[in-house]
């Protein structure tokens, strides 16, 4: 077998992982009905949203995978069943579902343009402290759909129990596997929309931007930051809390030199990677062989370049592709961030679980931090520092 047949058989491989993962039953048009039962304990979330996707014409789905030619946006609340399970969405069998144990769609309107975008934006944080006056946004990743980017991103806020306002910006994926190219433009083409975005954000009352992208998306993020370092007019770095790159795919010789131009950022980075993650592998296989951040094996590099890493290698995955781990430590979010401040502060970073393990082994100090979080974090109580 030559080299660029076992290749191709590579490949093959990991795509039908990719495919048989993606060919579980996925939300299509039409599956965002509202419901207003009596929510029987659950939690609603008010999401707002800028997105580069089109209206859709169906009902009960609001945005399809298509581009459009300006930024739209909307809000929707959607809520959580008591019954959640941390890391897991809980679909409806049959839309809008039962709020006593399904995510249901509670409201949902377009908002019409920017002003009103940053009217609803004050309004959320004028509801909350002045402490909780920050927002989280969400960019998420390659093959997803808008109700999945809307669900995905209600779960993350919900079990990180966040008090910031949410923000998802969603960018014209066509929510299938092998649009990849199609998606990949569409990453690209939503960078001055992704960018004004955040100025429009940063131009209302909130205290701090925090961000979350994921896979595709985090390469979109990391291109926007480029973008507006080099500008005539940056965002202050004080105005950004944590960014976070979750299994990013961005080829490792760019994400470099993407540094490079930009210069360390004056907060590291958080970048999530996982060596067994078959989605960036494929990609990887796509781009010539080059190594993808998210899966890159050298962690003591990216932390030397900039950032802090959290390896998530030991956590088993929802399913065979191992792409969407970040979503089950969102519980553990802010323990871990309590770990790695104290650790960039030269503090006793090992903090014993209620389990009698740690939450993670940590590499470095300083800004060059690497912490690996082990397989049995996840079955421990959420109070994973207590007793310190």
């Amino acid at each position: 077998m030559t080299p660029s047949e076992a290749l191709r058989r590579t490949f093959a491989v990991v795509l039908v992982a990719m495919v048989a993962a993606s060919c579980s039953t996925r939300p299509g048009p039409g599956s965002l009905k509202t419901s207003d039962a009596p929510e029987h304990g659950a939690q609603n979330h008010t999401i707002l949203i800028a997105t580069t996707r089109e209206r859709a014409s169906e009902p009960a789905t609001y945005f399809n995978g298509e581009r459009a030619n300006r930024t739209n946006y909307a809000v929707a609340t959607v809520s959580v069943p008591p019954s959640h399970k941390p890391g897991k969405i809980e679909w409806p069998a049959v839309p809008p579902g039962d709020p006593a144990k399904d995510f249901t769609l509670r409201s949902a309107g377009y908002l019409e343009g920017r002003q009103a975008f940053k009217a609803a934006l004050e309004g959320e944080l004028a509801k909350r402290k002045p402490a909780d006056r920050e927002a989280f946004v969400f960019v998420h990743g390659y093959n997803t759909r808008f109700s999945e980017a809307l669900y995905r991103f209600t779960q993350v806020a919900h079990d990180s129990r966040a008090r910031v306002v949410p923000i998802l910006f969603t960018w014209a994926s066509r929510g299938s596997v092998t649009d990849y190219v199609y998606d990949m433009n569409s990453a690209q083409i939503a960078r001055d929309a992704l960018e004004q975005t955040l100025r429009d954000i940063a131009a209302t009352g909130v205290k701090r931007i925090n961000i979350l992208a994921h896979s595709m998306g985090a390469y979109l993020l990391a291109e926007t930051f480029r973008q507006i370092s080099i500008s005539n007019n940056p965002i202050p770095a004080d105005r950004f809390g944590f960014v976070a790159l979750a299994a990013p795919d961005i080829d490792i010789d760019l994400f470099k030199q993407q540094l490079k131009r930009t210069g360390k950022p004056k907060k590291p980075f958080l970048i999530l990677v996982s060596k067994d993650d078959k989605a960036l592998k494929a990609s990887s296989l796509l781009a010539g062989g080059k190594q993808r951040v998210g899966r890159y094996e050298n962690t003591e590099e990216l932390a030397a370049l900039g950032a802090i890493v959290i390896d998530l290698t030991q956590i088993s995955g929802e399913n065979a592709v191992n792409h969407d781990k970040f979503a089950q430590i969102a519980r553990i979010a802010p323990e871990i961030g309590e770990t790695l401040l104290r650790a960039r502060l030269g503090e006793n970073a090992g903090a014993p679980s209620a389990t009698g393990g740690k939450l993670g082994d940590i590499v470095g100090r300083g800004t060059n931090l690497v912490l690996t979080v082990p397989k049995t974090i996840l079955s421990a109580p959420v109070q994973v520092l207590s007793g310190q």
